[in-house]
């Protein structure tokens, strides 16, 4: 399977800087996730170029190799099926769909707390969930990842996967669906503990999901 990859592949390349990030964050560690990874806009700790530097962060060895899987295991096939250019605005778009309900979220949580989108350093000292939100960094590809995940259950959706734990393959169309609601379900749960950003999940299927709708609006081709 390794012997056909093509180098030149936007896949190839995302999975290479993926990587080569990951490498760096950890030789150089605290400093890289306080440049790159994403905070909330009203911290102080957000640049504007975190809206895009946080998708080439992983916070753990596991984080990345399971996104880099699946980005190798679906967006090859996309890539192929829309061209290098489409996939790379689909990958991006995503992402960013992703990064923005995320952050909406984030918003509505901190004005239920606090009466406020951007309250004050001192009104945030009263409520402890809120101010972590200030200081907590998002990383990670999984929002543009979820998009992939999406689009390819759109345009495959009877394609058989053999998934890991299972013994029987699952239509991609059942797959992707039943993914969403979990992480739907656990994104209202909002579980003590949980530190995965479920509704930046949830924001990569959305835009994945109207990005292929839109693309696909006058074609009624399944593949």
């Amino acid at each position: 399977m390794f012997n056909n990859i093509n180098t030149r592949s936007v896949t190839f390349n995302l999975i290479a800087v993926n990587v080569v990030v990951f490498i760096a964050t950890s030789i150089f560690g605290e400093k890289m996730y306080e440049l790159f990874s994403l905070f909330y806009p009203a911290s102080p700790y957000f640049k504007p170029m975190q809206l895009v530097t946080h998708m080439f962060m992983h916070g753990n060895l596991g984080h990345i190799f399971s996104n880099m899987f699946a980005l190798f295991m679906f967006g090859t096939v996309l890539e192929q099926v829309w061209g290098p250019k489409r996939f790379l605005s689909f990958y991006f778009i995503t992402g960013l769909g992703a990064m923005v309900l995320h952050t909406a979220v984030q918003a509505w949580i901190i004005h239920n707390y606090t009466g406020y989108f951007a309250p004050s350093i001192q009104l945030l000292n009263e409520f402890p969930d809120a101010a972590s939100m200030y200081v907590t960094p998002t990383v990670g590809a999984s929002g543009a990842i979820f998009g992939i995940l999406i689009a390819f259950g759109m345009l495959f959706p009877n394609t058989e996967l053999y998934l890991m734990f299972i013994p029987v393959p699952v239509k991609a169309k059942y797959f992707v669906s039943l993914y969403v609601v979990y992480e739907l379900y656990r994104g209202i749960s909002m579980s003590a503990g949980d530190n995965v950003a479920h509704f930046a999940h949830l924001g990569g299927a959305l835009f994945g999901f109207l990005l292929v709708k839109f693309w696909n609006r006058n074609r009624n081709s399944l593949y």
